[in-house]
């Protein structure tokens, strides 16, 4: 077995205990010397500086001070940064690239609890289950009585805006049920939707067919209100917009005209700004459902990013290539 890697912990405290508990913290110290006591949270600290002058590893999370050339200065022996959680884009500087340092990403893992709370979404909008628990709420009776015209997932069009990890993940999670899916991906063309198995659409036709609209587009300076006044008019009444991107795809302003219709309805894990102010219309509308930016891991799934950085670890050790690289010529157009 070769000799283990020695690695530093550079995220926000409180997190590295949720990302690795004991027995995913015991399986990443077989591939790597690290203590778990120590957790850098600014790089000028001088115990951590100590500790960076013999770090080959960097196993990142959320709040990873930047990593700048004076970070890189003081780690030498760098070579790799492992990150428990998503984007590297709040972190990594091109710095990290012309060192020839490798970067891997847990956002595959990251992105199976959002694809799900996705699904549990476009299936629960298809009941309108929103709307009638607010009914059964008020009126303390059945809203309805016998059969409910109108709602129901048989057939339902799903319209899914980016080929994200995320979007290529809910495609497979809606593949056991009756619904149809289609893309919107301006980087994707027709042999990849085929592979994935989608018709690909120009997004005005996507929005035009779609009974929910599901954002799963990074944020870019081309992606800000992607869907703005002109776009959401195109969305057919009734039908429901799902956002676990981020805020400033929508124009919500534009979004709140649109719901205060009545036309639409629109569940939203993130805003813009987030949180929104305490005055935002949004928090009032009966059509709009907010959730405070928890579809990603939460809670238990937290040890899932902790796993795939174990996995990274052994294969860096072992010297196989790493499963979840970052390819940096392309972060421009990805989360």
């Amino acid at each position: 077995m070769p000799e283990r890697l020695q690695a530093l912990f550079a995220m926000t405290a409180q997190n590295m205990p949720h990302i690795f508990p004991p027995e995913v913290l015991a399986r990443l110290c077989e591939h790597v010397e690290i203590d778990p006591t120590l957790v850098a949270q600014d790089f000028t600290d001088p115990r951590v500086r100590e500790t960076l002058a013999r770090t080959e590893v960097l196993v990142t999370g959320w709040g990873c001070p930047v990593l700048d050339a004076a970070a890189l200065d003081a780690a030498p022996k760098l070579r790799a940064v492992l990150h428990a959680a998503g984007s590297v884009k709040g972190f990594t500087t091109p710095e990290v690239w012309r060192r020839g340092i490798v970067v891997s990403s847990a956002a595959a893992a990251n992105a199976l609890p959002v694809a799900e709370y996705t699904l549990a979404m476009i299936l629960l909008t298809g009941k309108d289950v929103f709307a009638f628990r607010d009914q059964l709420r008020t009126r303390r009776a059945f809203p309805y009585g016998g059969i409910v015209p109108g709602v129901g997932n048989l057939h339902r069009r799903v319209g899914i805006v980016g080929a994200s990890r995320i979007g290529r993940r809910l495609i497979e999670l809606l593949r056991p049920h009756d619904l149809s899916a289609a893309l919107s991906d301006p980087y994707v063309d027709e042999a990849e939707a085929a592979r994935l198995g989608v018709p690909l659409l120009p997004l005005d036709d996507l929005l035009r067919t779609s009974d929910v609209v599901t954002v799963h587009a990074p944020q870019t300076p081309e992606t800000r209100h992607l869907l703005g006044a002109r776009e959401l008019a195109l969305m057919p009444d009734g039908s429901v917009l799902i956002n676990t991107a981020r805020g400033s795809l929508v124009d919500h302003d534009a979004l709140v005209e649109e719901l205060r219709t009545g036309r639409l309805t629109a569940i939203l894990d993130v805003t813009d700004p987030e949180p929104l102010p305490a005055d935002s219309p949004l928090f009032d509308l009966p059509n709009a459902f907010l959730t405070p930016h928890l579809a990603g891991s939460q809670g238990n799934e937290l040890a899932r990013l902790g796993r795939t950085v174990v996995e990274e670890a052994g294969r860096l050790l072992t010297g196989a290539g790493l499963r979840h690289a970052i390819d940096h010529t392309a972060l421009e157009r990805t989360a």
